[in-house]
């Protein structure tokens, strides 16, 4: 028979993976005009109206709507491109979180570009839905074309804190441009973490990918670590070429991020990522 001290020690062992499973929910994409399950009295197109006022129904499916609240960018200083002038949105990703141990909704509005903007605006908002819902934060996230939550979308700090993910990108006929931004929030305020580009190609020769994979491994306190791992894949085609093709290869590059108390932010452990995205600019 298993002792009560040997089941607290085991329940300790597997608290950081029943709080993970706990929230593994993923993103969702409702309809604005839905209601918000829990709160039957308001929808998505009550929490959109927040970040653009004038925001209303078309008769083609997309809601129109013109300038967007003010707001930072993520990254700070000038980063950033504009909003259109017009704006048509047809939905927005919603993504249930924990922050300072409370529940709140992100969600993600990517409202487009500027015509004369090789950037597109992405608005992150951060709402508690308690009571009344209420706008807490928003930051522009977009750092090109298209913006989306970036696939798990959140990541577990611990039992009350995940943290957000975020990327951008765009594609030509060869060649994909992503920019990940890894995102905290503290006091009801999105933070950055850190952002990580990464380039793929597919030509004849070869096809070239940089995927990222993340983990919060430890249940560190307050926040647990954060190891971010870019795998470096590159595979010949067999195809007959003009360009010799590579050899087969694989590398996966990885930096620990850890929550620095004196800081009150993350410290990542190498410069890896910034190194990366120097050689990868010399493949542009």
């Amino acid at each position: 028979m298993i002792s009560i001290l040997s089941r607290l020690m085991l329940a300790c062992l597997l608290l950081p993976f029943t709080w993970a499973a706990a929230r593994a929910q993923g993103v969702s994409l409702p309809e604005l005009n839905s209601s918000i399950p829990g709160h039957q009295g308001a929808t998505y197109f009550d929490l959109a109206k927040m970040i653009v006022p004038d925001l209303a129904a078309g008769d083609d499916g997309f809601y129109k709507g013109s300038t967007p609240i003010e707001m930072r960018h993520i990254l700070g200083g000038d980063e950033g491109g504009s909003p259109p002038e017009t704006i048509s949105l047809p939905n927005a990703a919603v993504l249930a979180i924990k922050a300072g141990g409370k529940d709140r909704l992100a969600m993600l509005f990517d409202l487009g570009q500027a015509q004369d903007s090789a950037e597109g605006f992405a608005v992150l908002a951060l709402y508690d839905l308690a009571d009344k819902p209420k706008l807490l934060d928003t930051v522009n996230v977009g750092t090109d074309q298209n913006t989306y939550f970036r696939d798990p979308g959140k990541l577990a700090l611990g039992p009350g804190d995940d943290a957000l993910i975020t990327m951008s990108t765009h594609f030509n006929s060869n060649q994909g441009y992503v920019d990940t931004i890894l995102i905290q929030v503290l006091g009801d305020r999105f933070e950055p973490i850190d952002q990580i580009n990464t380039f793929d190609e597919n030509v004849c020769a070869y096809k070239r990918t940089q995927d990222l994979s993340f983990q919060a491994p430890g249940d560190e306190r307050p926040y647990a670590a954060i190891k971010v791992t870019v795998t470096d894949a590159t595979m010949p085609s067999g195809e007959s070429c003009e360009e010799p093709a590579p050899a087969t290869a694989s590398r996966d590059i990885s930096v620990t991020y850890r929550w620095d108390e004196a800081k009150s932010r993350y410290i990542k452990d190498s410069d890896a990522f910034e190194k990366l995205s120097a050689e990868n600019e010399k493949r542009f």
